[in-house]
């Protein structure tokens, strides 16, 4: 065979195998379907927790926050997923100095992994969320929660304790609640709060989507800075620079609404 022709047969060669490896990577995943925890198995587990304060460190799942009547944090997960050429979903929860573990993890060339839990925990708690990828969502808390997601959605509900709401890519709701600081902000999506009790602070903030506030009639007049970059604002409550009730509405890019809930 001639210089010129093993040349060829080379890259012929190193062609099919790329074709090859396509069509492979093709039919692989033609019988995957979509992940759905919520059709997975549920598994329990409880961790014993001092102190008032916890902190969830979490990845690639949504996560539910419950205060209920019981002695240690009781998590309730379900974990689904398929990977391609690699190895997952593999599930971990842990307990150490006062902050829980969950997180799934898929290691392949294409996969699909993903995980939601029910955490309950004691009632009187404080709670802080750091999830990495997958919703936040908590409802009748008493206590302070610091909820932020790298990429999902926060939401709370029916709570009357101080919050801290933080998303990089995802909304922010806050509903029925009822505590006197309330800070959201996201970079990339909305911001919509409904405030049922009167707040001393209200700071919200989104780099790139529209920020809507309702606000108790009651505690009128509002101190409120509302500014929009490229957006329209519309202010439909009383003002007064001076009031002890501070409202400030931003965005980067979108409307801003601060209204009346009543």
């Amino acid at each position: 065979m001639t210089s010129r022709l093993r040349r060829h047969h080379r890259r012929a060669v190193r062609g099919g195998l790329a074709a090859s490896g396509v069509l492979l990577l093709g039919v692989g995943l033609a019988g995957c379907g979509s992940a759905d925890a919520s059709e997975a198995p549920v598994e329990k587990k409880s961790f014993p927790l001092s102190g008032k304060a916890l902190t969830i460190d979490s990845d690639n799942s949504d996560i539910e926050l419950v205060p209920a009547d019981v002695e240690e944090v009781e998590v309730t997960r379900q974990v689904d997923g398929w990977v391609f050429l690699g190895n997952g979903p593999d599930a971990t929860w842990r307990m150490k100095d006062g902050t829980l573990t969950l997180k799934v993890k898929c290691d392949a060339i294409a996969s699909d992994c993903v995980a939601q839990h029910i955490v309950k925990v004691p009632r009187g708690t404080a709670v802080t969320v750091d999830d990495d990828n997958g919703s936040v969502r908590a409802s009748g808390f008493g206590t302070p929660l610091k909820l932020r997601s790298d990429n999902g959605s926060v939401k709370v509900t029916d709570s009357s304790g101080a919050l801290e709401l933080d998303s990089e890519n995802g909304s922010i709701v806050a509903e029925r609640v009822t505590g006197k600081s309330v800070v959201a902000k996201s970079d990339n999506g909305s911001v919509r709060l409904e405030l049922a009790g009167v707040p001393d602070l209200v700071d919200t903030v989104s780099d790139n989507d529209r920020v809507e506030i309702r606000l108790p009639a009651a505690g009128a007049p509002y101190a409120v800075d509302a500014r929009s970059d490229n957006g329209d604002v519309d202010v439909a409550v009383p003002t007064d620079a001076a009031s002890d009730h501070v409202v400030k509405a931003v965005s980067d890019n979108g409307e801003v609404v601060v209204r009346s809930a009543n």
